[in-house]
């Protein structure tokens, strides 16, 4: 049997870190089969793109560039990595996927999500997630949170501005997939927003 590509999404700051860490921890206790990775990364080829993408030392890299490399970091982890992984029946869970691109290039940098899905064209016809988890949680929250943004991660360091608009392109996202891409509000505890990404899943059959 196939496995599941389960992915997560949120603003920096939300939280999938420890949630994630959280969902490995349920996983290895029950004894389900699971592959976990990120993105951009999850190979050798795209983690070296990914430190490419998140240098400060790249500044002057345009919207067009960084869609780009996202997208070919993608593919090969989807060669190297979740394709195989589904094909063995694990369930995959992805540190963000597709919807970061529609999201922080295709809304916030203003490249629209035509351009994003025609570039990642291979994914979203042939490796669309089973269910997407937003921890939904605002940009402003999200960085009191965490004490502010990382100086060394480029994305972060764009300003809140652009990270409202990268909010509210997932929201945008949440709008036209309700099925596929659900809202987990993340503003309790690490417990209480853990137990609800738990339940969704279960509802879903995906555990």
């Amino acid at each position: 049997m196939r496995g599941k590509l389960i992915s997560f999404e949120g603003c920096e700051g939300a939280g999938k870190t420890t949630k994630l860490r959280m969902l490995k921890e349920y996983l290895e206790e029950k004894g389900i089969p699971y592959l976990y990775t990120r993105e951009p990364g999850g190979n050798p080829v795209s983690e070296n793109i990914r430190a490419v993408i998140l240098s400060p030392e790249n500044a002057a890299m345009t919207p067009e560039c960084e869609a780009l490399l996202y997208a070919a970091a993608r593919v090969q982890l989807l060669h190297d990595v979740i394709e195989p992984a589904l094909a063995a029946g694990k369930l995959v869970v992805c540190d963000r996927y597709v919807d970061s691109s529609l999201a922080y290039q295709g809304e916030a940098r203003g490249l629209g999500q035509d351009f994003v899905r025609k570039i990642n064209s291979y994914a979203f016809e042939n490796y669309l997630p089973d269910c997407t988890v937003f921890l939904d949680i605002p940009p402003e929250r999200a960085f009191d949170r965490k004490h502010g943004a990382d100086k060394n991660d480029r994305m972060e360091r764009e300003g809140l501005a652009f990270h409202n608009k990268v909010y509210a392109g997932y929201l945008k996202i949440a709008g036209q997939e309700p099925k596929r891409f659900v809202r987990v509000d993340a503003s309790g505890t690490k417990q209480e927003t853990f137990e609800k990404v738990l339940s969704l899943l279960q509802s879903r059959g995906i555990l």
